[in-house]
């Protein structure tokens, strides 16, 4: 679905990203691993269109994609979440997931004169499949309230039920565990695997915790420098003497520390 080919990104001169080669298969969920400055979320950024790459190339389903902006990817069914949440926060969450998808019929001034019905039926179309969202992500009891005022595991959440009001092909999770309680977590894992089960959806996931990419990757990829340092299943991962050395320094003597190393 997605490939990246010798892809670079630099800040001046600084190489964020490095020559990064990679596959992402439809209908996986991917984990994305590496040591802080690997290179990990500026990758993310390139794909997603938020940061144009310097050189190299991004196809997805056999297109080009590289460079085009987010809004344009959006649309191709390309998404990207956030590690810090970037909810409406004085919207309720069910009001959040309504105004995910674009083209609404409301935005058009013309509308707002002669299209009051269809409108009022898109509106309650959206709020339909807000609710369901909700439902599906075991949130229904939030529906009503303040964005701003719920948790950070909540907020992610919320985030993810954002993908399910449009048509979602992939999704870029950046760091969905970060500052999340270990029960809410798991409810994140949970509406994840199902979204990639009964939905077919595809998923890279950046995360620093090793339980959570052991419990929902079909594959992990480890980054360093800016490059793919090794991919493979995650116990293949964690027995690879350059990924021990990328995120340690200090080589086998010390592999069975990585079990517990955050990324």
């Amino acid at each position: 679905m997605i490939e990246v080919t010798d892809l670079h990104r630099h800040f001046g001169g600084f190489r964020a990203v490095d020559g990064a080669t990679l596959r992402i298969e439809p209908g996986t969920i991917t984990g994305l691993i590496g040591p802080n400055g690997a290179g990990k979320t500026t990758l993310f950024n390139v794909i997603a269109g938020v940061l144009k790459p310097t050189s190299g190339t991004v196809t997805m389903a056999g297109e080009d994609i590289s460079g085009l902006p987010p809004h344009e990817l959006f649309h191709k069914g390309l998404l990207r979440t956030f590690q810090i949440a970037h909810e409406f926060s004085s919207m309720t969450c069910r009001e959040n997931l309504m105004v995910v998808p674009g083209d609404q019929s409301g935005e058009g001034l013309w509308n707002t004169w002669f299209g009051r019905k269809r409108i009022a039926d898109e509106e309650r179309a959206l709020r339909a499949k807000a609710d369901e969202v909700l439902e599906f992500l075991t949130i229904t009891h939030l529906a009503d309230q303040r964005a701003g005022q719920i948790s950070g595991g909540q907020k992610k959440l919320l985030e993810l039920g954002r993908t399910m009001m449009v048509e979602a092909k992939i999704v870029f999770l950046d760091e969905v565990g970060a500052g999340v309680n270990r029960t809410l977590l798991n409810t994140i894992a949970d509406a994840i695997l199902r979204l990639n089960q009964e939905r077919n959806y595809t998923f890279v996931v950046i995360e620093h915790d090793m339980d959570f990419i052991g419990r929902i990757s079909d594959h992990v990829i480890c980054m360093a420098e800016g490059h793919v340092l090794a991919e493979g299943s995650l116990a293949e991962i964690k027995a690879n003497e350059q990924v021990i050395e990328a995120y340690l320094g200090t080589g086998l003597k010390n592999k069975d520390q990585l079990a517990g190393a955050s990324a």
